[in-house]
């Protein structure tokens, strides 16, 4: 079982720009705006203003190595966490035998806003590259249904232009940083 892939179990999300579309006029003391196009989708984005925390996923991740899942869990702001338990009495497996590889399933519901803030830190080359290979898999599932979104979930460097770890990976030094940059100002 510790060599099984992880994956996708389910991806979730509806439409609803209507919603996050009023409640951005509201902000502006208008009641009701039309349906955004891909345009105002990405600039709102961008701009992260609060309405786009009305933009809801939900998935599963199945076959996550534990240790994995604990680095998910510590995001914690527009995100809730339901990790499959290793308590002895529920599973009869005593925890203190389960290594830290220990496949779980791990479910998240999360905003728009929580996902943004997510890659920048587990797209980032500090993260493991099964962490990063696990949140990739979100953000392909995330570009199907909503591009504008997928294309503003990027690492650390490319959000801020610049790398602000104590010891990073020196991406931000090549040329696929500048190319990953300007793709993230242009869209």
């Amino acid at each position: 079982m510790e060599n099984e892939k992880t994956s996708l179990l389910f991806f979730q999300h509806e439409d609803n720009w209507q919603n996050i579309k009023n409640a951005t006029m509201n902000t502006i003391g208008k009641t009701k705006g039309s349906y955004p196009d891909s345009k105002w989708k990405r600039e709102l984005i961008l701009a992260e203003h609060s309405p786009i925390r009305k933009l809801k996923f939900s998935w599963r991740w199945t076959n996550l190595p534990y240790w994995v899942s604990v680095h998910f869990v510590r995001h914690k702001i527009g995100i809730e966490h339901f990790v499959k338990t290793q308590r002895s009495d529920r599973t009869g497996v005593d925890r203190n035998e389960l290594p830290q590889g220990a496949l779980v399933n791990h479910e998240c519901e999360a905003d728009a806003q929580a996902l943004i803030t997510i890659s920048r830190k587990r797209l980032c080359n500090c993260a493991s590259p099964e962490t990063r290979a696990a949140w990739q898999l979100v953000k392909d599932a995330v570009a199907q249904c909503e591009p504008e979104l997928a294309s503003c979930m990027v690492r650390e460097c490319v959000y801020r232009g610049f790398c602000p770890e104590m010891f990073g990976c020196g991406f931000d030094k090549t040329e696929a940083f500048q190319k990953e940059r300007e793709a993230y100002i242009k869209g």
